[in-house]
């Protein structure tokens, strides 16, 4: 077969943005190991060799028990998770900030049917009080019955849970019969930056299921949803199917978490889009009328300053607006993300201030 294409280059590759590490393109390691997985024929559907050799990878990271399953994206494995933790009269607590609430158009509640009962946290985390804010009404048909809760890691407001944190939420939900759903679509951020194994704030600390992201930190697509609770959570595969995330070529999608999990891959990428972070935050704190209004623990930067300037610093350099009422911007980093990438854009910065 020839190696040629007719496809045809249509960007710039020396852009950057500060919008979205998922801006990023792919990493070479996780291309080289697409290209070994092609060529011959594979059982589709998850029944190839890499699939199953993903188990393993899985079971190191998270503990024998652990099951992984493979899907398309962040959404669709937020939605296949939760759904295996509720009845049909089930609700979830989440932090306002969720992504699960402000970002999935939806999901949630109208393809899994799942009411999401909301508590505005100052940091983008649940705490065990803020919690019992919403955990009430077991017994009352006319409420949705709250039987799960979801946490973010790292969080929409770029902080992190400790292990200690993520285990006492853990614990009060459980002792109120509600099970943990982990956010994990920045998981490998966290562990960058608490410097520990992922089972200690996830398996160890009492989580059920979790959604672990890969896009986020070089994968071409996909997620994964990973049971660590098998007692009690159950019929994902089935979940899986009926979500319209099965992969028929799911063979693809394994051997880029094996790339990315095997090895130390995953924390070489989340650790250098975290210091990216760190060197953009000392670069800005310098700078006279920004300030920086969030502790900077992963990869993201949040940032006022007049939104005039933001304007103009948007027609050079993607990024989003994250309040408009109040003009706070973030300000992403990826693995790809270079200290020239970094320096350019704080002198950008610096010089629309200037303006």
């Amino acid at each position: 077969m020839s190696n040629t294409t007719d496809a045809v280059r249509h960007h710039d590759p020396e852009t950057r943005g500060f919008a979205s590490d998922n801006y990023a393109g792919v990493h070479p390691e996780i291309l080289a190991a697409i290209a070994l997985a092609n060529g011959g024929h594979q059982i589709a559907y998850g029944e190839d060799q890499y699939t199953e050799h993903l188990q393993s990878v899985f079971k190191r990271h998270f503990g024998d028990r652990a099951e992984a399953y493979p899907v398309f994206n962040g959404t669709g494995a937020n939605v296949v998770a939760l759904q295996a933790l509720l009845p049909r009269w089930g609700a979830v607590i989440a932090a306002e900030s969720a992504h699960i609430n402000v970002d999935e158009c939806g999901a949630p509640e109208k393809m899994a049917g799942i009411k999401l009962h909301l508590v505005p946290t100052p940091d983008g985390k649940l705490t065990p009080e803020l919690i019992d804010r919403q955990a009430y009404g077991w017994d009352d048909e006319h409420r949705a019955s709250p039987l799960a809760v979801s946490i973010t890691q790292s969080t929409e407001l770029g902080t992190l849970y400790t292990a200690d944190e993520v285990k006492a939420i853990c614990e009060h939900a459980h002792e109120r019969g509600m099970l943990v759903h982990m956010d994990g679509s920045r998981l490998a951020n966290a562990a960058a930056t608490l410097g520990v194994p992922f089972r200690e704030f996830t398996t160890e600390a009492g989580v059920d299921v979790l959604s672990f992201g890969g896009t986020k930190n070089g994968l071409l697509f996909g997620e994964a949803v990973v049971v660590l609770n098998p007692e009690r959570v159950r019929n994902i595969k089935y979940l899986r199917k009926m979500s319209m995330q099965l992969a028929s070529k799911m063979r693809f999608v394994s051997v880029q978490f094996e790339a990315l999990l095997t090895g130390d891959l995953w924390l070489r990428n989340a650790g250098h889009a975290n210091a990216m972070a760190k060197r953009l935050e000392t670069a800005v704190r310098g700078i006279d009328g920004i300030t920086v209004v969030r502790p900077v623990q992963a990869n993201a930067v949040f940032a006022i300053l007049p939104r005039e300037v933001s304007e103009r610093l948007q027609k050079r350099y993607r990024f989003y607006f994250w309040n408009e009422h109040t003009g706070e911007v973030r300000w992403m980093t990826a693995f790809d993300t270079t200290e020239e990438d970094i320096d350019a854009f704080a002198a950008a910065i610096a010089e629309e201030m200037a303006r």
